[in-house]
């Protein structure tokens, strides 16, 4: 079925992982210091990227591995966002139960999208996934229960633990680290699975994998359910760390933002699009500090990676990885047979 639908080398395997585990642990390193310079802005600007990088692996999920572009992703975010906000402000504090309701519910409204939007293929999908995300766009926007174009400000801190709160930036940033190793280790983990490999397969090859007799729909329905309650749970930390939220959250511009992330990290990769969100969040609040045309900036940027990079910086440097680890093997055999 092509090259996709072969099982990765456990050299790039563990080149991948040895790019995870630098992130994560790059990530600690920074919490470390950003806490003991007490530098609030910064911990707090990580912590929103570890959120849409959040969202970005839900992107990947669907086009990294399953093959399907998904221009309306903001529709799921937004949506865990705002019912995360109703839920700390009339329900209850508790982040787990935030996040659990959260993670369900996105299921459904996934769900119910996908029955709509997996009958199509291509740019279709894409289209309807679009189209779906600026109509629930709209009607929020217009809902005077939900605060309409001013959104809903004044949500609550989340309780993690007693004495602990999203409100103490290192621990809320500590929080959200764990919960993207999380997600991305079970998306790791998936993808290892004979169901992850029918995700890979119908990317390469949709039609061949329905002439041995799989059942294609239900295994996109399934990445598109996973995904969305993915992004949802995502999009539920995000009041907790801004205290509102807005109909903006829904926008295309947030699942353009995220679809970058995904292109310039590393499609398919996993990782990649953590690096992606940490690198562009990043860039966007130090460009966005000297000119209001940060957007230029990230399309200019975007555009060398897809014409120098276009596997992604990880989609680059894993197979680079690759390349030392086996020159490094060579030259140790040819000194041991010298020896």
């Amino acid at each position: 079925m092509g090259e996709f639908s072969r099982p990765a080398s456990s050299k790039q395997i563990n080149s991948l992982r040895l790019l995870a585990v630098l992130f994560f642990a790059i990530s600690c390193v920074f919490a470390f210091i950003a806490t003991v310079v007490e530098d609030v802005f910064f911990l707090r600007l990580a912590t929103e990227a570890m959120i849409f990088g959040g969202l970005a692996l839900s992107v990947d999920l669907l086009l990294g591995i399953t093959g399907l572009l998904p221009l309306g992703q903001a529709l799921f975010f937004g949506f865990g966002a705002y019912a995360a906000a109703l839920i700390l402000k009339n329900w209850t504090v508790s982040i787990w139960l935030v996040l659990l309701a959260c993670m369900l519910s996105s299921a459904l409204v996934g769900l119910v999208a996908g029955l709509i939007a997996i009958r199509s293929k291509g740019v279709y999908f894409a289209l309807i996934s679009f189209g779906l995300a600026q109509v629930v766009s709209k009607i929020v926007f217009n809902t005077v229960e939900l605060g309409a174009s001013d959104g809903i400000i004044g949500v609550p801190n989340a309780q993690i633990l007693p004495g602990l709160s999203s409100g103490q930036p290192t621990v809320f940033f500590l929080f959200a680290l764990m919960f993207i190793a999380l997600v991305y280790s079970l998306l790791n983990y998936l993808m290892k699975t004979p169901y992850g490999r029918q995700l890979i397969a119908i990317k390469a090859n949709e039609h061949r994998v329905a002439f041995l007799g799989f059942n294609t729909w239900r295994f996109k329905l399934s990445a598109f359910v996973l995904a969305a309650s993915i992004a949802g749970t995502s999009g539920a930390l995000y009041p907790m760390l801004r205290g509102f939220v807005s109909p903006e959250l829904m926008f295309f511009q947030v699942s353009g933002n995220a679809i970058i992330n995904v292109i310039v990290g590393g499609t398919g990769t996993l990782i990649g699009p953590l690096y992606g969100s940490a690198l562009l969040t990043g860039l966007r609040s130090v460009v966005g500090s000297f000119t209001p045309h940060h957007q230029l900036v990230i399309g200019v940027l975007f555009m060398i990676v897809v014409i120098l990079f276009p596997r992604g910086i990880i989609g680059y440097l894993a197979p680079m990885l690759d390349r030392r680890c086996q020159k490094g093997q060579g030259t140790v055999q040819q000194e041991a047979r010298g020896g």
